[in-house]
């Protein structure tokens, strides 16, 4: 996996939408069509789960965090993916359709994303 992408442009959460947006359609050939906010991960999208934990490898190594374990039990929607990026690289506000347990141990792993609303 390729962790030297350009990230330069990234500078809100949509901003990382459109990155990943990319990503996915460069690296697994998925129509931009189908990368829309309220596309859900799991039927809409078309990528496999073990596809899906590749999406979060790379995010993870080219915007330097981590996703705690659990995380695809917290994201229905492809929009929802992109906020959650964004907020743990400090982007972003914490996303609202977080649970507590698991957004306490996504900021405790990264250190820019800001806890509260």
């Amino acid at each position: 996996m390729a962790f030297d992408r350009d990230i330069s442009e990234v500078k809100n959460w949509m901003n990382m939408f459109r990155w990943v947006v990319k990503l996915i359609r460069d690296d697994y050939g998925i129509d931009e069509a189908q990368l829309t906010r309220n596309a859900s991960i799991e039927s809409d999208i078309g990528l496999g789960t073990e596809q899906v934990e590749e999406v979060l490898d790379i995010i993870a190594g080219c915007f330097a965090i981590k996703f705690p374990p659990g995380t695809l039990d917290e994201l229905v929607k492809f929009e929802e993916l992109c906020m959650l990026a964004a907020w743990l690289h400090g982007l972003y506000k914490q996303p609202d359709f977080l649970g507590a347990d698991f957004a306490t141990r996504a900021a405790g792993l990264n250190p820019r994303a800001q806890v509260g609303g």
